[in-house]
């Protein structure tokens, strides 16, 4: 530890040998003889106290030479002298004197009253060096640890005066190390967030910091149904993924209290809901925990509000406070909320959704007609574009099985595998829950769209979801609808319009009905009762049956133009698959089989080339076999997992009776 610089100005010769001899003991005194030698000692040394005279402590003397982190101690033999230089001084320095007589000796009183100034000066340089090693990168956050010091101000404001408060002042300023650090860390969790999950990863350590027991993070949107309304990105820390955001949506214009909050950028702080207007249904009904108290604040930037924070239910030892929540906690989500808005316009969350990071629907409906409209005034001839909508099958069942976190991680695992999966200049939206819009430019006919769209939904059904071996048919796929808008419209009737754009969708959800097996008011209920359930197919939308006025206005795309590759039917089963490598025994498994062969995931590529012994676990019987790994490689760039192709070899009679049995009892899983 850095030596302690004690400043001593006593004229009394009697008293300066007292004090120096006092000070020797734990620190450095530093004598001054008179008073022009003051400054330059005061420049050459650190001084954490300074013990003047009360005849020479008046401020106007010291103000120019002496730091406010210097504590000051008055010694006198005189009370009106002292308490007429205490007067002088101005509220932020830390000032003790010390009353010497005849019946109170100096040394005892003076070394109690050292030690407090100099743990008082200790406190502001830390929090002097604090500030100077926290670099944040906006006005609020200076505001945000200005409004920290006050508190720890008015904290300490009496404390010094008297010595028995002492241990008081120590866990008050504990404390408030514990919650600067918490600040800081949440801060620098939100500027270094570089998606969606890592920006909301901060909610817990919010409410862990305010002792909440939720929080809903609000974007403002705007629609053609509702207006201007603010929907949840989290709704009592949970990811909205279904599509029945309707519990959760507030009007601007409703009586509620974020509505409240967006609409006249007002904080909301309320312990007692009990007569209040705006204690609306969504509140009473969909929260985790009955709510008792709430404070919400605007989130904002460059002076507009584009959401709204809230916190439910202030707790303290598990149980909710019945004064909620304080202004300290008030002003702190205040400055927070600064942070996230700036975050939130950094990662354009008005543009994209939060959970997958694709754009939201009213951006990918600008954004088309934009393109569309901009291409059209220059003339350019790009044949037609193709509007897809697809859907996750049985994604309700994979919810109610797996929770719905695994349902967040699965639709952000998809949301990848899709964009990887259209083309540079396509656009993708998430429409819904698990529904998502494609716009497919340039393309020039039905069967090209449906083409591009069947690549889709092939790289679907080939990833590997987690858990996917336990939906319906042993596999995650997705199910399809297309439709086309010709150009020549467009050149008809001028520019393309939201109206346009609203009836290519409702002709891909009637398209995507059908495709999922559903039976549509388009669809006869005789006809849609004999067609099959089949999903994870590609349907066309097609406008002859409009002009001839057939029956079916769709048609399954598989029927017109594709057949199954492999020359056995897949199923999509995952089971256990040994084989030999480099002497040793490795473990895998598939990701479906066929009379054929099997694709196969790994932690490891498989030895492609060369016949190798393989044993499949087939329900409880494990069966050998021959097999070739025709081809090995990377799930993806970035994955440490691999996929293979692996063609049986040399099976006899036995070998495809065992597998077809094994195929019977995995369909008649899947169907009962």
């Amino acid at each position: 530890m850095a030596q302690i610089n004690i400043l001593v100005y006593v004229s009394s010769v009697e008293q300066a040998l007292k004090v120096v001899r006092l000070c020797e003991k734990e620190y450095l005194p530093v004598v001054a003889n008179s008073f022009e030698e003051v400054p330059p000692l005061l420049k050459n040394y650190d001084c954490w106290v300074a013990i003047i005279d009360s005849g020479s402590a008046g401020y106007d003397r010291w103000k120019d030479i002496i730091s406010p982190d210097c504590s000051v101690i008055i010694l006198g033999r005189e009370e009106a002298e002292v308490y007429r230089s205490l007067l002088t001084w101005p509220a932020d320095h830390h000032l003790e004197y010390v009353l010497e007589t005849e019946s109170q000796p100096l040394e005892p009183v003076l070394g109690q009253i050292l030690k407090i100034a100099i743990h008082h000066s200790r406190i502001k340089r830390e929090w002097a060096q604090l500030q100077q090693t926290v670099a944040l990168n906006s006005a609020s956050a200076r505001e945000v640890f200005k409004e920290i010091a006050e508190i720890k101000r008015l904290i300490n404001e009496n404390y010094l005066r008297e010595l028995e408060r002492r241990i008081s002042l120590e866990a008050r300023y504990v404390w408030s190390q514990r919650e600067r650090w918490k600040i800081e860390n949440i801060v620098r969790k939100i500027y270094s967030a570089n998606d969606v999950s890592s920006l909301l990863g901060v909610v817990p350590d919010i409410k862990d910091l305010l002792q909440a027991q939720g929080l809903t993070i609000y974007l403002i949107e705007e629609s053609e149904t509702l207006g201007k309304h603010l929907k949840p990105i989290i709704w009592d820390d949970t990811f909205i993924t279904h599509p029945e955001t309707f519990k959760y949506v507030a009007r601007l214009e409703a009586p509620d209290f974020a509505a409240a909050v967006a609409r006249h950028g007002q904080e909301v702080n309320i312990s007692d809901l009990t007569y209040d207007k705006r204690f609306s249904l969504r509140y009473q009904h969909n929260l985790k925990a009955p709510l008792k108290s709430i404070l919400a604040v605007p989130i904002t930037y460059e002076e507009q509000v584009i959401g709204v924070i809230e916190l439910y239910n202030k707790y303290f030892m598990d149980s909710p406070l019945p004064e909620g929540f304080s202004r300290e906690d008030q002003q702190i989500l205040r400055g927070l909320s600064e942070h996230i808005g700036i975050a939130m316009t950094k990662l354009n969350l008005i543009q994209y959704d939060a959970l997958t990071g694709l754009l939201r629907a009213e951006p990918f409906f600008d954004r088309i007609l934009q393109k569309v409209n901009s291409m059209s005034k220059r003339k350019i001839e790009e044949g037609a574009f193709a509007m897809v909508m697809g859907d996750v099958d049985w994604f309700k069942h994979y919810n109610d099985r797996n929770g719905h976190e695994a349902g967040n991680r699965l639709l952000q695992e998809l949301a990848l595998i899709l964009k990887q999966s259209v083309r540079e200049n396509d656009l993708i939206c998430r429409y819904g829950g698990e529904e998502f819009l494609f716009f497919l430019g340039g393309v020039t006919t039905l069967e090209e769209a449906c083409q591009l769209t069947e690549r889709i939904r092939n790289n679907i059904e080939d990833h590997y979801f987690p858990y996917e071996e336990f939906q319906p048919r042993n596999n995650l796929t997705m199910s399809f609808g297309v439709t086309i808008f010709p150009r020549k419209k467009i050149e008809d009737d001028g520019q393309l319009t939201r109206e346009d754009l609203k009836h290519l969708v409702h002709e891909c959800d009637l398209a995507l009905a059908e495709a999922k097996g559903k039976e549509t008011w388009r669809l006869p209920p005789s006809e849609a009762q004999t067609r099959p359930a089949t999903k994870n197919t590609v349907v066309a939308y097609s406008r002859d049956w409009e002009r001839e006025n057939h029956l079916r206005p769709t048609v399954t795309y598989q029927e017109k133009l594709f057949r199954e590759k492999r020359h056995f039917q897949r199923h999509y089963t995952s089971t256990i698959m040994m084989y030999r490598d480099d002497g040793q025994l490795r473990v895998c498994k598939t990701i479906n089989l066929s009379l054929g062969g099997a694709k196969v995931l790994s932690e490891r590529p498989l030895p492609t080339s060369r016949i190798m012994d393989v044993i499949l676990i087939l329900g409880k019987k494990a069966h050998p076999l021959k097999g070739e790994v025709v081809y090995s490689e990377k799930a993806s760039p970035d994955s440490g997992t691999f996929y293979a192709g692996l063609k049986f070899k040399e099976l006899s009679g036995d070998d495809f009776q065992v597998l077809e049995n094994y195929f019977k009892e995995v369909q008649k899983e899947t169907f009962n």
